[in-house]
C-alpha cells in the first residue's frame, strides 16, 4: 500500500483556519468504498473550517492513522472489511481519547446506532447530510457537545419513551430520574412567553423537536434559512440551552410536544 493510498493530504482552502475565531478541525476519512471516501475528502476540503489530515479504508487503518496523525475527530463509516466502525470506534477511544468520533453512514436503524454510541462516538449523520451539517458536527463534537442529525435526535428520543425513560419520570423516594418523563410534565403545555419566546420562536422549536433541519423548517414555515437560524440563536439564548439535542429536551420537558413529531394543541 503506497503512501497516497494510506493518507490522503489536502492542501489547506484559503481562510480555513478561521471558523469563528477558532483553528480548523483536523479530520481522518474512515471508508472502505473508494468513490465514496474520495468524495467525501473533496467535499470536505472544499469546506471552511476543516483541515483533512488522511484517509483510511477500514477500521485497522483508522485506528492506525489516529496514532500517527492525532486528529481532533474520525469521520467513521460503520460497515468496513477487516476491523468495523464500531470496533475502531473502541480502539480510538480506549486509546486517544483526544480524538473524537462522529460516524457518517448509510444507516440510522437501531443496531448501527446504538452500538457505535456505547463504544464512543459522540457524533451520528447518515450520508444524505450536507456539508454544513457535517461541519456543525465536528465543531460540536471538539467543543464538547454531541453531534447527532435531527433524525438520530428523534429516534433516541423515540427510544427513550418507548423505556419510560424521557425528562422527568418519578424515581425513588418520590424523586425523579433525569432523562425520563413525566406524565404530569407532557399532559398540558406550558405558556412559551414564560422564558421570552415569540410565537415564531416556540414553532421553530416545535419543528426542532419534530426532527426537522433548518432547510426543512424553512421551507415548512415559509422564510429563509438565515431566519430560522436567527429564530433558533435567540431561543437558545432565551432557553439556555447550547445545542439541538437540548432544544429537544426542552421541548419536551416544557410540554411543547407530546410524543415525537406531535405538538401539544
Amino acid at each position: 500500500m503506497s503512501a497516497e493510498e494510506r493518507a490522503v493530504g489536502l492542501p489547506r482552502p484559503e481562510g480555513v483556519d478561521s471558523w469563528e475565531g477558532a483553528r480548523a478541525v483536523r479530520v481522518v476519512v474512515a471508508d472502505d468504498q473508494a468513490v465514496v471516501r474520495e468524495g467525501i475528502v473533496m467535499l470536505l476540503g472544499l469546506l471552511a473550517g476543516v483541515e483533512v489530515v488522511g484517509s483510511a479504508r477500514d477500521g485497522e487503518e483508522a485506528v492506525a492513522l489516529t496514532a500517527e496523525l492525532a486528529p481532533d475527530v474520525v469521520l467513521m463509516d460503520l460497515r468496513m472489511p477487516r476491523c468495523d466502525g464500531v470496533e475502531a470506534t473502541r480502539r480510538i477511544r480506549e486509546r486517544h481519547p483526544g480524538t473524537e468520533i462522529v460516524v457518517l453512514t448509510t444507516y440510522a436503524d437501531d443496531d448501527s446506532l446504538f452500538p457505535a454510541l456505547r463504544a464512543g462516538a459522540r457524533g451520528y449523520l447518515t450520508k444524505d447530510a450536507g456539508g454544513e451539517e457535517i461541519v456543525r458536527a465536528l465543531r460540536d463534537v471538539t467543543d464538547g457537545r454531541a453531534g447527532l442529525s435531527p433524525t438520530v435526535q428523534r429516534r433516541l428520543l423515540e427510544q427513550l419513551l418507548e423505556r419510560g425513560e424521557g425528562p422527568g419520570r418519578a424515581g425513588p423516594a418520590g424523586g425523579t430520574v433525569p432523562g425520563s418523563v413525566d406524565p404530569a410534565v407532557t399532559a398540558a403545555p406550558v405558556v412559551p412567553e414564560a422564558d421570552g419566546l415569540t410565537e415564531r420562536e416556540t414553532e421553530v422549536l416545535v419543528l426542532v423537536a419534530d426532527g426537522l433541519s433548518n432547510q426543512e423548517i424553512a421551507g415548512r414555515l415559509r422564510i429563509s434559512t438565515a431566519t430560522v437560524k436567527t429564530h433558533i440563536n435567540n431561543l437558545f439564548a432565551k432557553t439556555g440551552v447550547r445545542d439541538r439535542a437540548q432544544a429537544v429536551r426542552y421541548a419536551y420537558q416544557h410540554g411543547l410536544v407530546r410524543a415525537p413529531g406531535r405538538r401539544v394543541t
